[in-house]
């Protein structure tokens, strides 16, 4: 063989490895976001496409990073376990105010935990869900449920308080161990 054609092959078998090299460091980085965010990120693809919601999904996970997110204190924890049992009991005589009420309480415990206040709920969930990312799903669900068009039902209005509930009592069980 010629040294030109040494090289063109050696050049060929560079890019191959190359190559595969990144087909690799894609899988892995999919199968590491998949583990992750679990059915968040199988949302994230649906709405989104794979390559954008990947990339979304991994700036979350960096953004979340530089957050000093903070467990909550026994007694902070109580106060809001207090405060959601009066919501309970303030849903039988005003369902919509309470689920509202309820929303908002999330909200708080979000910021108290030190997630940042964001007007954009995506982009704030996607931070939430790198802790909690069954979560993200519950708490959009309760939104809907409570800013539904037309008269709202007390049924939708009950399934918002689910959602909530179940959101408010992952956020309180602390930080998940990163997959």
């Amino acid at each position: 063989m010629e040294t030109w054609e040494w090289i063109v092959l050696i050049a060929g078998i560079a890019v191959l490895v190359l190559l595969v090299a990144a087909f690799a460091r894609i899988r892995q980085r999919r199968a590491h976001l998949k583990d992750r965010f679990g059915r968040e990120y199988e949302r994230a693809v649906s709405d989104s496409g794979t390559g954008v919601a990947e990339k979304r999904l991994h700036d979350a996970e960096r953004e979340r990073e530089d957050l000093s997110i903070r467990p909550l204190p026994s007694v902070a924890r109580d106060r809001y376990l207090d405060e959601w049992h009066q919501l309970e009991a303030r849903f039988v005589s005003d369902p919509r105010e309470a689920a509202r009420a309820a929303e908002r309480l999330v909200e708080r415990l979000l910021e108290e935990r030190g997630y940042p206040e964001d007007d954009d709920v995506e982009h704030r969930l996607a931070l939430v869900a790198v802790d909690h990312p069954d979560v993200a799903e519950r708490y959009r669900h309760g939104r809907a449920m409570v800013e539904k068009d037309g008269a709202q039902r007390t049924e939708d209005l009950r399934k918002a308080m689910l959602d909530y509930r179940a959101v408010l009592e992952d956020l309180l069980q602390g930080e998940r161990t990163a997959a």
